[in-house]
């Protein structure tokens, strides 16, 4: 080991390469692999599955992980991690069945990824922008928004938008900027909604969630991780609104909207 290589493994994250080492690391998650090799091969089920059959699986997985993540329930969170893990690893084998890639290639082209966007734990350079990093691997002839998955909801998709056109320049320093673009959108959505035409109001709207989902990202959050807890905040307290409506006899559907808000209000000053 020269002294270049001493120098590198000093401490985690500040430019020098830590202790991983692909070579030490043992092989638990190939038992995945194994048993969908076995399942392939003896039940029909498992081996008339294609790529594309499986993608609902896929998808469904991928949300119910995300589920248990929110519900803080690890017992339940450890069982998707498994149905998740189960569904790429069968991804993985049909793969190598058809001859397509291998897991060693997998596992390769993911840390070559890494490192590379990683330079300073690796002793590659200074630590870059991840976006910065991203851009500079498509090259200068790729289009910036080219290549972003097609099955994102619009609420993702506009973050990851604009997590591109950040990594080559077109973004604010800090949230202000952000903050007077909503500023001037939602003057715009009150114009539009004054004029009564409903393709520019539709319009101006798009404009105003796509700046509030900008001035999200500029302070540091994910849109869809403050409106899912924004969601479920709101159907907490509505469920209560309506236990509470059920004590005093109110009955929604038929109470005015101020019945109805001061329950609201009340229910918040009780959390207050």
């Amino acid at each position: 080991m020269d002294e270049g290589d001493g120098e590198r493994k000093g401490k985690h994250g500040e430019g020098e390469r830590g202790n991983w080492n692909p070579e030490n690391t043992p092989g638990v998650m190939d038992r995945a692999l194994a048993l969908v090799a076995f399942l392939r091969e003896h039940c029909p089920w498992d081996a008339a599955q294609t790529p594309e059959s499986l993608i609902p699986h896929l998808l469904e997985e991928s949300h119910e992980v995300v589920d248990a993540i929110r519900s803080g329930d690890p017992d339940e969170l450890e069982g998707e991690l498994g149905d998740l893990l189960l569904n790429l690893a069968f991804q993985v084998v049909v793969g190598e069945e058809e001859g397509l890639f291998s897991r060693e290639s997998v596992t390769a082209r993911l840390e070559e990824k890494m490192i590379r966007r990683h330079p300073h734990l690796f002793g590659l350079g200074e630590k870059e922008d991840w976006e910065a990093l991203k851009a500079r691997e498509r090259g200068p002839d790729r289009k910036t928004l080219e290549g972003l998955a097609r099955g994102l909801d619009p609420l993702l998709r506009a973050h990851r938008i604009q997590e591109r056109v950040s990594g080559v320049g077109f973004d604010w320093d800090e949230p202000a900027g952000a903050w007077d673009k909503v500023v001037e959108e939602l003057t715009e959505v009150r114009e539009a909604l004054a004029q009564g035409a409903q393709e520019s109001v539709e319009e101006e709207l798009g404009d105003l969630l796509f700046s509030v989902v900008n001035l999200t990202r500029l302070a540091g959050a994910h849109p869809d991780t403050v409106l899912s807890r924004a969601n479920r905040k709101f159907q907490v307290r509505f469920e209560a609104l309506e236990e509470l409506a059920r004590e005093r006899g109110i009955v929604l559907g038929e109470a005015s909207l101020e019945t109805l808000d001061e329950l609201w209000e009340e229910l918040k000053a009780r959390r207050s």
